[in-house]
């Protein structure tokens, strides 16, 4: 094996902590000695940053980048700067899934803010969040737009895309009836892609780990893109590896391929 990740792009949810945002203490182990071997460690989420901040601050990662909202805000982090943003305009889209699933929360990100047309469940977005009318929602440019309904399935979301039939946009949809929508072109790869400028790493550099269908794209670009387990079939068949779920420490197998644990020996 002559590839050596420089950078490491790690998805958050379902790559380094559970669906109760827990993150395991191998998972946790295994991170920081990717930091300590020198490796550049970014996450790549579809967290918005006020999302992604505490699990950076919890790896305790060394000032440096993150792609947080799928990639339309590229961060550095301490002091915070956001370094690239990208906005669309949300008015088609904005009332296109209010036509379509009525029933829907829907909410634009604006800068580290949110505004919604009703209330989300709690802790899903933060940040303040702003109740407003749908015209209120589609007045301006926006990051993104999100579709939450509790009360429904992923299926219908799949469904609900098909609907929607913009092209002007990306879509993402979650494992928790929730769908990203973002500007066109834009994905964790593209993020990721500014970062190793940014940095002059090469792509192939890249060790990019994820579970999620908004990671397909990161996978396919990274120099090694690592689908976990539990990831969806589309999402492994663009990975060029699957390691184990992340109950069984998935995230900790592939990261100790790299960056193994060193054994310390008791001295006689």
């Amino acid at each position: 094996m002559t590839f050596t990740p420089r950078l490491v792009a790690l998805d958050i949810d379902g790559t380094l902590v559970d669906g109760y945002g827990v993150m395991p203490p191998e998972v946790h182990a295994a991170v920081r000695r990717a930091v300590d071997a020198g490796a550049t460690v970014v996450l790549s989420t579809g967290r918005s940053w006020l999302a992604t901040k505490p699990i950076f601050d919890d790896l305790d990662l060394p000032s440096g980048w993150a792609v947080s909202s799928n990639g339309a805000m590229v961060v550095t982090y301490p002091p915070f700067d956001v370094r690239h943003e990208v906005r669309f305009d949300p008015a088609e889209v904005v009332r296109r899934a209010a036509e379509i699933a009525p029933q829907a929360a829907i909410a634009v990100q604006d800068g580290l803010d949110w505004r919604a047309n009703r209330h989300f469940p709690p802790g899903e977005l933060l940040g303040e969040v702003t109740i407003e009318s749908i015209d209120e929602l589609a007045s301006r440019e926006v990051s993104r737009v999100v579709v939450r309904d509790p009360e429904s399935t992923e299926e219908k979301f799949a469904e609900m895309v098909s609907q929607l039939g913009l092209h002007e946009v990306s879509f993402f949809v979650g494992w928790s009836a929730w769908l990203d929508i973002a500007p066109k072109g834009v994905d964790k790869s593209a993020g990721l892609e500014m970062v190793c400028r940014e940095l002059g790493i090469a792509q192939a550099d890249v060790l990019a780990i994820g579970d999620g269908r908004n990671d397909i794209e990161m996978l396919e670009w990274a120099g090694r893109g690592v689908a976990m387990g539990d990831a969806p079939d589309e999402v492994k068949a663009a990975a060029d590896y699957v390691t184990g779920n992340f109950a069984d420490l998935g995230t900790v197998d592939e990261l100790d391929r790299w960056f193994p644990a060193v054994e310390r020996r008791a001295s006689a």
